[in-house]
C-alpha cells in the first residue's frame, strides 16, 4: 500500500486535490480575516471648528468664526441654521430667532432648526409665536436642551388654550386625551404656571371623570390649603387618603391643615403616620417641631427640629424654629445661636435664589 501510495504521489494523482484543498482553507482564512482598521473620517464639514468652540462654551468665538465664514461665502448652505443653533445655545434668543427663521426659510424640512425657533420664540417671551413651528416638530432634539412636547403644552397654557394644551401633556404621558389623567396632568402643569382658577377646574373634572384617581383630591387640597379653604383643604386631603392611604404627602399636608385650625393633636399624629411611611422628607420633622412647640412639648421638639436640621442644615426654617423653642426653654445662648444662624441662611438664600 505504501509502494502504491508513493506511485501515485509521483503522477500526482493525489497531489492535485491536496494543493486545491490548501489553497481553498487559505482563501477562506483570509475571509475571515478582519478588515484592517480604517482611520476615522475627518469631518469635513465648514462648522467643525466653530462647533468644537460652542461644545467648549465659547459662544462668542464660535458666533464670531460662523460669521466670518458668511462674509467669505454668504450662501453657505447651512450657516444660518448653524448661527441660530449657537445663539440659542448662548441664550440669546432673539439673535438665534432672526438666524433660524432664515435657516427654515431656506430649507422647510429642517426640523432641528424649526423646533429651535419655536424654543426660541418661547424663552423670548412670545409663546405665541413658538406655537406654529413646535406644533410642527413633536421630536425631540438633542441640542435644544429641554422637551419640546412639555414646551408646547406650556405654550398653549400661556395662550389660554387649555383643550389643545391638555392634548399636549396627554402625548406626552402616553393617556388618552379625554381622560381623567388628561385632566390631572393639565392640571398640575397649569397650577406651576399659577393659573390657580383653571387648575381647580380641571383638577374638579379629573375627580369627577374618576373618584378613586390618585393625585386629583390632594392636588385639590393644595389648592385649597394655598388659598387657605382650609376646611375644603381638609375634606379634600380625607378623600385622598381613602383613595391612597399610603400616602406620606397626604398626611403632612392634611396635618399642616389641621395646624391652621389649631387641631395639633390630631396634627401630631397624622405627622408621626407620615414619618413613619417615609423618614427622608424634612418637612414633617419641621412641622413636628412647630406643632410640639405650640403644645408646649419643648424637648420634644427640640428633638424633631434637630432631626431636620441633620438632614437639611441650610433650611433656615428649621434653624429660627429652633431658636424659638430655645427661647421658650430659658436657654438663651442657644437660642441666639439658632436664630443668627437661621439670618445667615436667609440672607444667603435672598442673594442666590
Amino acid at each position: 500500500m505504501l509502494a502504491l501510495f508513493r506511485c501515485c504521489a509521483a503522477v500526482g494523482l493525489i497531489g492535485l486535490p491536496v494543493v486545491t484543498a490548501i489553497a481553498e482553507q487559505s482563501a477562506s482564512s483570509q475571509q475571515a480575516l478582519p478588515d484592517a482598521p480604517q482611520a476615522p473620517a475627518k469631518d469635513k464639514s465648514p462648522f467643525v471648528n466653530a462647533r468644537r468652540l460652542s461644545e467648549a462654551g465659547k459662544f462668542d468665538e464660535a458666533i464670531a468664526e460662523l460669521q466670518d465664514l458668511a462674509t467669505k461665502n454668504p450662501a453657505q448652505k447651512g450657516l444660518a441654521a448653524e448661527l441660530g443653533a449657537t445663539y440659542y445655545k448662548k441664550a440669546d434668543y432673539l439673535k438665534a430667532v432672526e438666524s433660524l427663521k432664515k435657516a427654515v426659510e431656506e430649507d422647510p424640512t429642517d426640523n432641528e432648526s424649526t423646533q429651535l425657533l419655536g424654543l426660541s420664540y418661547y424663552l423670548a417671551g412670545r409663546p405665541k409665536e413658538a406655537v406654529p413651528y413646535l406644533e410642527k416638530v413633536q421630536s425631540w432634539y438633542p441640542r435644544a436642551n429641554v422637551d419640546a412636547a412639555y414646551i408646547l403644552g406650556v405654550c398653549y397654557i400661556q395662550t389660554k388654550d387649555y383643550p389643545h394644551a391638555r392634548q399636549a401633556f396627554a402625548r406626552m404621558f402616553d393617556v388618552p386625551g379625554d381622560s381623567a389623567a388628561s385632566y390631572l396632568f393639565t392640571a398640575r402643569m397649569l397650577l406651576r404656571q399659577e393659573f390657580d382658577p383653571v387648575a381647580e377646574e380641571y383638577a374638579q373634572k379629573a375627580a369627577q371623570l374618576d373618584p378613586k384617581l390618585p393625585g386629583a383630591h390632594f392636588l385639590l387640597g393644595e389648592l385649597y390649603l394655598y388659598k387657605s379653604r382650609i376646611p375644603e383643604a381638609i375634606a379634600e386631603f380625607q378623600k385622598e387618603l381613602a383613595v391612597d392611604p399610603a400616602n406620606a404627602a397626604a398626611y403632612y399636608k392634611l396635618a399642616d391643615a389641621y395646624s391652621r385650625v389649631q387641631k395639633f393633636d390630631d396634627a401630631e399624629r397624622l405627622l408621626q403616620r407620615s414619618i413613619w411611611l417615609d423618614a427622608t422628607s424634612t418637612g414633617p420633622y419641621i412641622l413636628l417641631g412647630k406643632v410640639l412647640e405650640k403644645k408646649g412639648e419643648l424637648d420634644l421638639a427640640v428633638r424633631a427640629l434637630q432631626r431636620a436640621a441633620t438632614m437639611d442644615p441650610n433650611n433656615p426654617m428649621t434653624h429660627h424654629l429652633l431658636g424659638q423653642t430655645y427661647r421658650d426653654m430659658g436657654k438663651k445662648e442657644e437660642s441666639d445661636t439658632e436664630l443668627r444662624l437661621a439670618e445667615q441662611l436667609r440672607t444667603r438664600q435672598d442673594a442666590h435664589p
